[in-house]
């Protein structure tokens, strides 16, 4: 890739936002750094819950979700995938062409069900829902609530609790769960007590498709993070994180041995991690991607995981992977384009069809006998699953991408500053072997030490030494004004 590169996109057909994006911004050398990434899942395992709290939460649909354990995000990897996000289609843009979170990885990642009602707008009012489903409110309530005062009120439910104050506990449970993972906002600590109304009756809850909402969210606030006014990005992290490390061989951590049988398949890189790549910066990640390799990728990740622990209803509902649908989370509406990436589903990639602009959120409607057109591509979700084509010329696909993509994110060194950095790098080296004393070895180790001295001396006089470091370069540029200026 040279520095001299056009980024793209040729066509601006398809990436209509582009001078919003970030990557505009990067590409002109206005760098925003890391993002701050929130979600809350390292206090989880302070909730304790009883036997009965748990047979509720399985109840409502969130059995596997509360097995999430603490993780450690990952932000300059997390932010070098939003650089790469497009709004416009739902999907990442990557060299080797699109890919994209789907309700398969949400379904097998999290274990949450893709299937069901549309999680929507109950019309009530917030602190009576508050107060009726958790017995109290917040002195302070304006419609959200804090974790924190929901942990402090809530987080110990006694054995012996009556089965009014087991419901309230559990309830306040779920709020807490929610907020803190697959609906955790840029509001940092608060949730909408919106979702409360949900689980007023616990088996009603588990009717719902969290997962597709849980989805809805988590495009909206890459969406969101993609543009070049923002700092932060909640959602689900530890899905996007996850899903990383299973599609691509960028920042993804060794493991200590191979994975025992477990679900969901997120727990393979949340239990059995012996490190990770952490210490990796920015730029080291937008560089990669920039340059990633179909090697790089695996499109079929969990195709050699045992899914025998996968639930049936989960296994049953996976025919919804490749459905061209709309995606419902209260008001936001978001399109799930499976078509733009059939290679992660084993299948030939043709070139996509267009796709309509979108309100992103629910309609009104004057009707209430009339589903919202959102609403209604939901319902028919089942209508629109694409089977693939029996075949497809991928050479045709990636001549077509390559001129609607966004090529490149960050700019190409060129040979001259790698050059400069070796001098500099080589120049603290010479630097800290002479100013190591010898004093306290033995004689063995100072002449292996003489040895090394020796050669880094060696190698500095041949290659580096009449190159200009850095201090110099600013020296003579220093003293070069000075004689101009006398």
């Amino acid at each position: 890739m040279e520095s001299s590169a056009t980024p793209g996109p040729d066509d601006p057909l398809i990436l209509k936002e582009q001078d919003n994006h970030i990557s505009s911004d990067i590409w002109d050398g206005k760098e925003r750094g890391v993002l701050r990434c929130l979600e809350h899942t390292s206090i989880l395992e302070r909730w304790k819950l009883t036997g009965k709290q748990i047979e509720l939460v399985e109840r409502a649909g969130f059995g596997y979700l509360r097995l999430m354990p603490a993780v450690t995000l990952d932000c300059a990897l997390i932010s070098a995938l939003v650089e790469r996000w497009r709004k416009e289609t739902n999907t990442f843009h990557f060299s080797v062409g699109e890919m994209t979170i789907t309700l398969e990885d949400v379904a097998l990642l999290l274990g949450l069900s893709i299937d069901g009602k549309p999680v929507t707008d109950v019309d009530v009012d917030p602190k009576s829902v508050c107060e009726n489903l958790l017995g109290k409110a917040p002195t302070d309530f304006k419609g959200a609530v804090k974790l924190t005062w929901l942990k402090e009120v809530f987080s110990e439910c006694p054995e012996d609790a009556g089965i009014e104050q087991i419901e309230y506990s559990t309830r306040a449970y779920l709020l807490y769960l929610l907020g803190s993972t697959i609906f955790a906002s840029t509001s940092g600590n608060k949730v909408s007590v919106m979702y409360l109304s949900l689980f007023k009756d616990f088996d009603e809850a588990g009717k719902y498709a969290w997962g597709a909402a849980a989805l809805a969210f988590l495009y909206r606030a890459l969406g969101n993070a993609s543009l070049k006014s923002q700092r932060t990005i909640s959602g689900s992290l530890t899905l996007l994180q996850c899903w990383s490390y299973y599609h691509l061989n960028i920042g993804r951590p060794k493991l200590k041995k191979d994975p025992e049988n477990c679900f969901p398949f997120l727990l393979k890189w949340t239990e059995n991690r012996s490190g990770s790549r952490m210490g990796i910066n920015l730029p080291t990640y937008r560089k990669a991607l920039d340059s990633l390799q179909p090697s790089d990728v695996q499109w079929l990740p969990y195709k050699d995981m045992d899914f025998s622990v996968v639930p049936e209803d989960i296994k049953n509902s996976l025919v919804l992977r490749t459905s061209r649908t709309m995606l419902i989370c209260f008001d936001k509406a978001e399109k799930h384009l499976p078509d733009r990436c059939l290679r992660q589903f084993g299948l030939p990639q043709p070139i996509p069809k267009d796709i309509e602009d979108w309100k992103r959120k629910i309609s009104s409607m004057d009707s209430k006998e009339e589903l919202p057109p959102e609403l209604k591509e939901w319902a028919d979700r089942y209508e629109f699953i694409n089977n693939g084509v029996d075949s497809a010329d991928e050479s045709e696909y990636l001549q077509w991408y390559e001129k609607i993509t966004r090529k490149f994110v960050g700019r190409a060194e060129s040979w001259e500053s790698r050059f400069r950095q070796t001098i500099k790098a080589m120049h603290e080296v010479v630097k800290i072997v002479n100013s190591i004393s010898t004093n306290g070895m033995d004689r063995e180790d100072r002449k292996l030490f003489s040895n090394v001295r020796t050669m880094v001396q060696k190698c500095w006089t041949e290659k580096y030494a009449d190159s200009p470091s850095e201090g110099d370069r600013d020296s003579a540029k220093r003293t070069g004004k000075r004689k101009r200026e006398g």
